[in-house]
């Protein structure tokens, strides 16, 4: 099945039943199905044919959904670039892609003009938001197309999106996603659409990140109504679940433990709220236990993948997040919450294993490898990448170490190039981070290894505090030393009024110790 078979059966299934809510904006499956296919006629129209890339630059819109589908029905190439990228960062992604057509919203129009004299292959430029000089309109392309459905040459197997990798080390690598791929989590985890249930989904996670474009497909396969913000915004994600009573959200730890700490967040009525889905990063262990007791009846997901996984390959479910059991059950669960990401979902493999490439025991540290239909097969035109990505029989080596209980519960412990190695013993950042996060004056925390004469590496961190709150360097590693082993605790402390996360609230570590190092 290739994902425009989803929005097919779906206009189908429930055609008078809202695709798309965005600023109060309404629009139904068979109006969007209708404008996808004109916008896929203008695609072919320009040339755009089976395997031609089409970019991206914007925020969330509805017209960035309909390009997606338009594009996918011509059997082309999507390519969602990264709103935040500098001019040389997006002059890289672009040629390097050889996107032909670029979709470009009005905030970026001018960084666009900027490098345009370097992007040797750009044929057509497309403004989203109205005339601009030199560019096609995206709605007057809309308004003058054939209203007959679009038909394209489109294999299961086919490449439907090119979408490039975070970059926080070098440059982002490009990651080829098939139809495939997409199709077979969601069949695998998404009820079909249902004339007779009606669901809304908020979405507010950057389409240029799998999980956003993963929630999109999820939506759609599943006949939901997708309530779309253009950016995460505290206030006015509250105000949009009351007024419309949305009943499933894709967030990341940083957006919900802002929306536990808004100061009027008991004001909102939040009651139809039924699942909550987060990932992309790690979870403070106090932050997703208060989220629990400040959404009471949500059923929370941990799911954790990576681009190069096509997304969720391991999952926490609702039933580890019931915190009302006995207390056995509930202390299993504490510990889960605090390090798991849970298990493999069942169209994935997933191991851990040593630096020989061995598996290991259960229990005991390695990195995390997986493979399977939906796992992609290698990055785009780059043999050399895609040859250590891989282990010698077809593993994906996804860089996170961890360990396996017997249960088959992952347990991460860090990234393996963060991994700090002191005196030849192994310290998980993200262990020590989860440990200081608890410490009553802490709001955020990061930890990094710094160079050691003695030691090779000592752990150093990095942390915010609560406003109004001062603290000593001596008191954060004194409860630091209550709560780790010697060899783990921080052997120095540097305060800062914030921590640089990217939108999906994910740290570079090489940017902290190249900032703060000493």
């Amino acid at each position: 099945m290739n994902t425009t078979d989803f929005l097919n059966i779906a206009a189908a299934i429930c055609p008078d039943r809202d695709f798309m809510v965005f600023e109060n904006k309404r629009l139904t499956y068979e109006q969007a199905d209708d404008r996808i296919n004109r916008m896929a006629h203008t695609l072919a129209g320009l040339g755009v044919d089976k395997e031609t890339r089409v970019g991206m630059l914007n925020v969330n819109s509805p017209q960035y959904i309909e390009t997606y589908f338009a594009t996918a029905k011509t059997g082309a190439i999507f390519v969602p670039l990264n709103f935040r990228a500098r001019a040389d960062e997006l002059t890289y992604m672009i040629n390097r892609a050889e996107i032909k057509v670029l979709f470009a919203g009005k905030r970026y129009v001018d960084l666009v003009r900027e490098i345009l004299p370097s992007l040797a292959g750009l044929e057509t430029c497309i403004s989203m938001d109205g005339p601009e000089e030199k560019m096609l309109t995206y709605e007057d392309l809309i308004a003058s197309a054939s209203d007959e459905p679009y038909f394209g040459d489109i294999e299961d197997e086919d490449t439907t999106i090119l979408m490039f990798t975070s970059g926080t080390t070098g440059r982002p690598k490009a990651v080829p996603l098939t139809h495939d791929g997409f199709s077979s989590y969601i069949l695998e985890n998404v009820e079909p659409a249902d004339p007779e249930m009606e669901e809304k989904n908020i979405l507010t996670v950057p389409l240029y990140h799998v999980a956003g474009i993963q929630a999109v497909l999820a939506a759609v396969y599943g006949g939901r109504t997708l309530i779309l913000m253009s950016q995460f915004e505290v206030k006015g994600w509250l105000e949009t679940v009351q007024s419309e009573k949305v009943n499933r959200a894709m967030l990341v730890p940083t957006m919900i433990k802002q929306l536990i700490d808004f100061p009027d967040f008991k004001q909102f009525d939040l009651s139809s709220l039924k699942v909550i889905t987060y990932g992309a990063a790690a979870m403070p262990f106090e932050v997703i236990k208060k989220a629990i007791a400040a959404f009471p009846g949500v059923s929370f997901i941990n799911a954790f993948g990576q681009t190069e996984t096509g997304s969720t390959i391991a999952m926490l479910s609702p039933e580890d997040h019931d915190l009302s059991g006995t207390d056995e059950e509930k202390a299993l669960n504490l510990k889960r919450l605090a390090s798991s990401i849970g298990k493999p979902l069942p169209d994935v493999e997933v191991q851990i294993i040593d630096e020989n490439g061995n598996p290991v025991p259960a229990h005991v540290a390695g990195e995390i490898v997986a493979r399977g239909p939906r796992i992609m097969s290698g990055y785009w035109q780059d043999a050399e990448k895609t040859a250590k990505a891989f282990t010698p029989d077809g593993w994906l080596k996804t860089s996170d170490m961890g360990y396996m209980d017997e249960e088959g519960y992952i347990y991460l412990a860090g990234r393996a190039d963060d991994l700090i190695i002191r005196g030849g013993e192994n310290i998980s950042p993200r262990e020590v981070e989860q440990i200081l996060m608890t410490h009553p004056k802490i709001v955020d925390a990061a930890v990094v290894g710094v160079a050691s004469e003695e030691w090779g590496q000592e752990p150093m961190s990095i942390v915010v505090l609560k406003e109004g709150e001062t603290a000593s360097q001596e008191e954060i590693i004194d409860f630091a030393r209550t709560k780790l082993a010697s060899y783990k605790r921080p052997r120095s402390v540097i305060f800062v009024d914030n921590l640089q996360r990217n939108a999906m609230g994910k740290l570079s570590r090489k940017r902290l110790l190249k900032q703060y190092g000493r």
